[in-house]
């Protein structure tokens, strides 16, 4: 199985695709970016775990764009449905890696598999930092990945609930983050998410697209 990685020749890749392409050979604002979306414990010296065991399965997940005619950028995102793990949150398209895949194969099959996206159509960016998941003992490895044109999504219903785009732009300029209070793991916390849905985004989900946006604004600085 192989993934494309290359834009088609038909079409100039957008420019912020070319940026990541070199900009993924020098260090990565990695967790500094992560930490400003991680939830945070209010009156605990609680520590979320962040570095996993050699025990830990690889799963790996796509942050994929696509431009609007005018060339502005959106982010692809999935609600997932009631039943599954991580249900009724929203993530990523992504899942376990299977024997005989890379991970970046693993991010471009689930895509496929979750929200019907054709394996050919999507080109390779580069990989960012990898977020550990102690609950699950998953260590998630974020792809970001671009399309050439707004696609058809056609969702596993029994995965997907929801297919949503949000521009990336708006991401960036930081109007759409939030806090909020919330108690999970005997504790309670101040839970910073993206408020760009009626579920709200947090998580590891929100930690990787603080990283996607950090880089974004380097893009756009230069």
């Amino acid at each position: 199985m192989g993934s494309v990685t290359e834009f088609s020749q038909r079409m100039s890749p957008h420019p912020f695709y070319s940026f990541l392409k070199e900009r993924s050979s020098r260090p990565l604002p990695g967790r500094e970016a992560q930490f400003k979306m991680t939830p945070v414990p209010i009156g605990s010296d609680f520590t979320i775990p962040r570095n996993p065991p050699q025990t830990a399965t690889p799963s790996a997940v796509l942050a994929l764009l696509y431009p609007n005619p005018e060339q502005e950028l959106n982010l692809i995102l999935t609600l997932r449905t009631s039943d599954i793990q991580h249900g009724g949150q929203v993530s990523f398209p992504g899942g376990k890696q299977e024997k005989g895949e890379t991970l970046e194969q693993t991010a471009v099959r689930e895509t496929q598999e979750e929200i019907g996206i054709p394996e050919a159509s999507i080109s390779i960016a580069c990989a960012i930092t990898p977020i550990y998941l102690f609950r699950t003992d998953n260590q998630i490895y974020p792809y970001i990945g671009f399309l050439e044109a707004e696609p058809h999504f056609k969702p596993n219903l029994n995965e997907v609930e929801e297919v949503f785009s949000c521009p990336l732009k708006r991401l960036a300029n930081g109007e759409c983050i939030r806090k909020k209070r919330d108690r999970f793991l005997k504790n309670e916390f101040e839970v910073p998410y993206w408020d760009v849905h009626r579920v709200p985004v947090w998580g590891a989900t929100a930690m990787m697209i603080s990283e996607l946006v950090e880089l974004y604004k380097e893009f756009v600085r230069e």
